[in-house]
């Protein structure tokens, strides 16, 4: 057996090992969320929340997902097909809808071929887009996640700060990675690679920039949109790097939406400034807005996309091929 086998079936190894450990202590953490949580105070902080406030929530909703879309719209200028603004969009926003309520396997990978292919993509294409819709993402998440945890800008609760100087590391580690990745837009040489049958090209150096600026913006988004939720004695900063390491957390769990483990990150991170009703009522808000309305429209979204996509796959094949 050749080391990188082994190296392979060790990390395998250890990603299950992880994924029980997270799916028997998440629900654990749950269960002792809701159970000691007092929900007639949740109740009574929603009911506070204002309408103005909830409207600009979801303004803010609405101009995220667009951003969110540009990945797909700058993807279609990397992957060279001719597809319309607004089909793209509109792909864009369903998959990624789905892609938060039940996962990246079936919301960023599975339905992104679906709707794609049925609009005259071939494969080798949509894979294109898909992988760099998801770098897109996460070039943004190191580059904000690297500058909050490297300048403390996240206020640690007392009994964390010990914590603070592994974190400001990580944090320099992620700008370092994200750097990395710009500067060989920038000035490698080699602009291609091969691996079997897929053949991958590094970005222009715009283009790179502009996946940077549209990520941050996404992530600054989702951020602003839990912190005008919460009180105003959190301070932004704070709200994005636990939003940060939800995230993460998330991906790692492989849990859908992340259920649990954004109100148990919020909790644990925030408990020494607010009551749990608070946060919690805040969390709340947020899935409403960002999770699940949007996701109601996409399901109606995809089902309307689906009946017309034959038809406009006809119409679109000729444009749609790669250049």
């Amino acid at each position: 057996m050749s080391s990188s086998h082994k190296k392979k079936s060790g990390w395998q190894k250890w990603s299950r090992v992880l994924n029980i450990v997270f799916f028997i202590l998440v629900p654990i953490f749950l269960f002792l969320l809701i159970k000691n949580t007092d929900w007639q105070e949740v109740g009574e902080a929603f009911h506070k929340l204002e309408w103005s406030r909830l409207a600009l929530c979801l303004a803010i909703a609405t101009a995220s997902y667009f951003v969110y879309g540009c990945y797909d719209l700058l993807a279609r200028k990397y992957s060279g097909h001719k597809l319309p603004t607004h089909q793209v969009l509109s792909v864009a926003a369903i998959c990624y809808a789905f892609t938060l309520n039940l996962s990246f396997w079936v919301g960023g990978l599975a339905l992104r071929f679906r709707l794609y292919s049925r609009l005259g993509l071939d494969a080798a294409t949509i894979t294109k887009i898909f992988s760099f819709s998801a770098l897109t993402n996460w070039l943004g998440y190191l580059i904000l996640a690297g500058s909050i945890f490297s300048l403390k800008l996240l206020d640690l609760p007392p009994n964390w700060k010990i914590g603070e100087t592994g974190l400001q590391v990580i944090g320099i580690l992620l700008l370092l990675v994200a750097a990395i990745y710009i500067g060989a837009c920038r000035f490698a040489k080699r602009r291609s690679w091969k691996i079997r049958s897929h053949k991958i090209l590094l970005p222009e150096f715009r283009i790179a920039l502009i996946q940077a600026c549209l990520a941050i913006t996404n992530w600054s988004l989702m951020s602003l949109l839990i912190f005008v939720l919460l009180p105003e004695d959190v301070t932004y900063p704070t709200v994005m790097g636990i939003l940060l390491i939800s995230g993460i957390a998330g991906v790692i769990t492989h849990i859908p939406a992340g259920l649990g483990v954004l109100e148990s990150i919020f909790v644990a991170m925030l408990q020494h400034q607010f009551p749990q009703g608070v946060i919690l009522a805040a969390i709340i808000g947020y899935r409403l807005v960002y999770f699940l309305i949007p996701l109601a429209v996409a399901g109606i979204s995809y089902f309307v996309m689906e009946s017309r996509a034959k038809k406009m796959g006809r119409k679109t094949i000729p444009n749609a091929a790669t250049t």
